[in-house]
């Protein structure tokens, strides 16, 4: 599917619509959706509390979960939701209750993530199929199931920053003043963590293990330079997400390029220009 670039209709190339009449271009656009909703939300906290370099860490750790999916004989996906929270939570420990500084704790899992993964890999019977889709993403064969999944993990996201978006807020701009007023702080931030862990696989097909940062990061960023209202930047970033994303895998159909790093270039692109008008 990631090579299907053009394909005639008549004596015409398909415009850009009529390719909305294959079932696999129709499941590359919902998840775009689904995708957007996960980055826009949870993007949004990442960026405020400055936790980038923990998403890094827990997508590049969740290449475990994926390995593990290959050596049992599940769908990649399912096993990557609990490898990814107990990395999210381990690294949230370490941090928080173990005298080891953040960035150490995060490069120990990124790393023994992404080994186990391949060792899990290299143990699995057979030929694993897909599993460059998971590394680098491929929006354009996302399939059914898939879809099911992220849109569960995208209604837990979202259900939860409602629940907790008071605690969640006071948490991304004042830790110290949280637990003044009576905030769990580190509960929160356990929890938080867990939303990125859920984020991260539902990002995972789009864009894959290794670019996942950017659909986190940039967006929200983006959306920063029209807002400060932490609503508002959610709604925006999820437009954004969404804009961008689709223009993205347009353009990876129409040139027949790898569709997860043409939509990391586009919002990186978009990023760019952002800022260069911003200062104009």
């Amino acid at each position: 599917m990631e090579n299907l670039a053009h394909i005639p209709f008549g004596k015409e190339r398909i415009r850009m619509f009529e390719i909305l009449q294959y079932g696999f271009m129709q499941n590359a656009f919902i998840a775009a959706v689904l995708v957007s909703l996960a980055c826009g939300v949870v993007g949004t906290y990442v960026v405020i509390k400055k936790i980038v370099f923990i998403s890094g860490g827990i997508s590049h750790a969740a290449f475990g979960g994926i390995g593990l999916g290959y050596l049992i004989g599940l769908n990649p996906i399912i096993t990557a939701i609990p490898f990814s929270i107990l990395t999210a939570l381990s690294i949230g420990f370490l941090s928080k209750k173990v005298e080891l500084s953040e960035d150490t704790a995060i490069g120990i899992l990124w790393s023994v993530g992404m080994a186990l993964g391949i060792i899990f890999v290299n143990l699995s019977p057979g030929y694993a199929p897909d599993l460059m889709s998971y590394l680098f993403g491929s929006i354009l064969t996302v399939p059914l199931f898939d879809l099911i999944i992220m849109l569960v993990l995208d209604i837990i996201i979202l259900l939860t920053v409602f629940v907790f978006r008071r605690e969640f807020t006071a948490i991304s701009f004042d830790d110290e003043f949280s637990k003044v007023v009576g905030i769990p702080s580190d509960v929160m931030y356990m929890l938080l963590l867990c939303l990125v862990a859920l984020s991260v696989v539902v990002l995972i097909k789009a864009v894959g293990v290794i670019l996942i940062i950017a659909l986190l990061t940039i967006p929200a960023a983006i959306s920063k330079n029209f807002t400060y209202n932490i609503h508002r930047l959610m709604v925006y970033s999820t437009l954004t997400g969404i804009i961008l994303t689709s223009i993205g895998l347009w353009l990876s159909y129409l040139f027949n390029l790898a569709s997860g790093a043409t939509i990391v270039l586009v919002l990186g692109f978009a990023f760019i220009l952002v800022s260069l008008i911003k200062k104009i």
